[in-house]
């Protein structure tokens, strides 16, 4: 019962280290000009070809940005210009920047 409560105490305060902050994440959207490219709301991009940002997954947004990182590594994306947008980019700032776009009005939808 003891390692029990050690465990979820401790599980409680690493989860608030990684609490994603949107209005750091807002903020980090403007230092590094995201809307240049993707549109000032995050869903009409400059070229169709670009992904519309606002109200996508958190986690997947997360997740693309870590693959920026990597670029032509193994699970990378190859993108120059998108790797050394995201190069700088620490977790707490790949994880702000994500909450912020998710929580963002969109028109995206899901079908089945």
């Amino acid at each position: 019962m003891k390692k029990l409560i050690t465990a979820l105490i401790f599980g409680a305060i690493s989860m608030n280290v990684y609490a994603a902050d949107a209005a750091n994440g807002e903020a980090l959207a403007k230092k590094y000009n995201c809307a240049s490219c993707h549109g000032a709301d995050f869903k009409s991009p400059i070229d169709p070809s670009y992904p519309k940002l606002a109200g996508q997954h958190a986690d997947y947004l997360t997740h693309a940005l870590t693959a920026y990182q990597r670029g032509g590594k193994a699970f990378g994306r190859n993108n120059p210009i998108m790797a050394g947008m995201a190069a700088p980019l620490s977790d707490k700032d790949k994880a702000d920047i994500a909450a912020y776009l998710a929580s963002l009005p969109s028109n995206l939808t899901s079908h089945r």
